[in-house]
């Protein structure tokens, strides 16, 4: 499947096999279910605890947002890109193992926020590593392979293996507390050990030198960069159409397992729903790549945003666990590819020598929607006392998404360039 790509695209693409068994276990399926079990062994309210799980996500969210643009133009200059992919990806892999030692919810989410901040920070520069080891007609894609591999390998595979455990091992003599805490400490070891192949192989092409003075430098460059707002119309636009309809999609990802739980959807159904949704996402990403390519990303990109706002009306009406399966397919077919594409679409209109800067920017985005579309859930659910009115307040933000999105595609195709002197 991969023979025609390059060893350094191959590499690169292996890191999303390597840590999307964090997105799966640790953002969306175990670690919120187990939350879900500690708070409700503990006393604690289902709706509440779901508003607790939603503003830990905002927290860490706000704190990679806040250092998220200085930390991208850092990484443009001459080998810095690698070294800050480093220090995150080890926040990450400690932070991930340390929740394999607790079971006290407070401590639970606190080292879930800075889980967020390792993962986040890393894919800040991984992100930024597309245009060194690829070119703009393959972008599309490369990214979208990205996705795909990282489902059927690293959201598969590892995910398997800890439910498996979860649901079979005391079968063999293994609590469930304890299948459950080793599937952390799996996500842990696979994350590693598939990290490997980039931090060998990926280098930085593009980048720029630096004086003796790197951060007073990276601060104006960014000053001067958000102060040709106007000059970069097009670019900031799609930011802002990026930040409330993936705003939409990090929420979703995010809220889908406690607000299963919270309406009585067992966990087994779901889990094994999010299982199949890892498979099933595989050829969805790979297909929405070549539609990409052949329709362009701006149709695939609004195709993704129409599809969730059907699955945000299903998600308020679901009351069964065969409706929560149709809207696993739904969000299947969605997921990766809009995601995939809004990557290599955002990477194809930046100027490559300062793509850091540029990722720091959509991601500083990114992070922020993730800010307000949990925080937004969790009001919703705990002031009208159903979770079902936070699913439905997730519509919004595709709506605005959408229409600011087809306002920046009126604009005429640019492509941003930068005085680095």
């Amino acid at each position: 499947m991969l023979k025609h790509f390059t060893k350094q695209e191959k590499s690169w693409m292996m890191y999303d096999w390597a840590n999307s068994a964090y997105s799966t276990i640790i953002t969306a399926a175990v670690l919120p279910i187990f939350f879900k079990s500690v708070t409700r062994g503990a006393g604690i309210n289902p709706n509440i605890a779901d508003s607790y799980w939603g503003y830990g996500t905002a927290v860490a969210s706000i704190i990679v947002a806040l250092f998220a643009p200085i930390l991208g133009t850092l990484g443009d200059y001459k080998n810095m890109k690698m070294r800050l992919f480093r220090v995150f990806l080890v926040i990450g892999l400690i932070s991930t193992a340390a929740l394999a030692f607790t079971d006290q919810w407070q401590v639970i989410l606190g080292i879930y926020i800075i889980t967020v901040i390792g993962f986040s920070g890393a894919n800040i520069f991984y992100d930024a590593f597309l245009v060194d080891v690829t070119t703009e007609d393959k972008m599309d894609r490369v990214s979208s392979y990205g996705y795909a591999i990282g489902y059927i390998g690293g959201s598969t595979i590892p995910f398997v293996i800890s439910i498996a455990l979860i649901m079979f091992g005391e079968k063999i003599g293994i609590p469930v507390l304890l299948a459950t805490q080793i599937s952390f400490m799996i996500t842990a070891v696979w994350w590693a050990v598939f990290s490997i192949p980039m931090l060998k192989n990926v280098k930085q092409i593009h980048y720029i030198e630096h004086g003796p003075k790197m951060i007073v430098e990276s601060i104006n460059r960014l000053r001067k960069t958000f102060g040709n707002v106007k000059k970069y119309r097009k670019i900031f636009l799609f930011l802002l159409a990026y930040f409330f309809y993936i705003d939409g999609v990090g929420t979703i990802i995010r809220m889908a397992t406690v607000y299963g739980d919270s309406i009585g959807i067992g966990s087994e159904t779901m889990l094994l729903a999010l299982m199949v949704i890892q498979i099933v996402a595989f050829p969805c990403a790979i297909i929405f790549g070549r539609l990409a390519e052949r329709f362009g990303s701006s149709k695939m990109i609004m195709s993704g945003i129409f599809i969730y706002m059907l699955i945000c009306i299903l998600g308020y009406r679901m009351t069964t666990a065969l409706e929560f399966w149709g809207i696993a397919m739904l969000v299947a077919s969605a997921q990766g590819g809009i995601q995939a594409i809004s990557r290599s679409h955002y990477g194809k209109m930046i100027p490559k020598e300062n793509a850091n800067e540029f990722f720091g920017i959509y991601d500083i985005f990114g992070k922020f929607s993730a800010i307000m579309g949990p925080t937004l859930f969790a009001l919703s659910s705990q002031l009208t006392g159903s979770s079902r009115f936070g699913v439905l307040s997730v519509m919004i933000q595709f709506i605005i998404g959408a229409t600011i999105f087809m306002i920046a595609e009126k604009k005429s195709p640019q492509k941003a360039s930068l005085q680095t002197n």
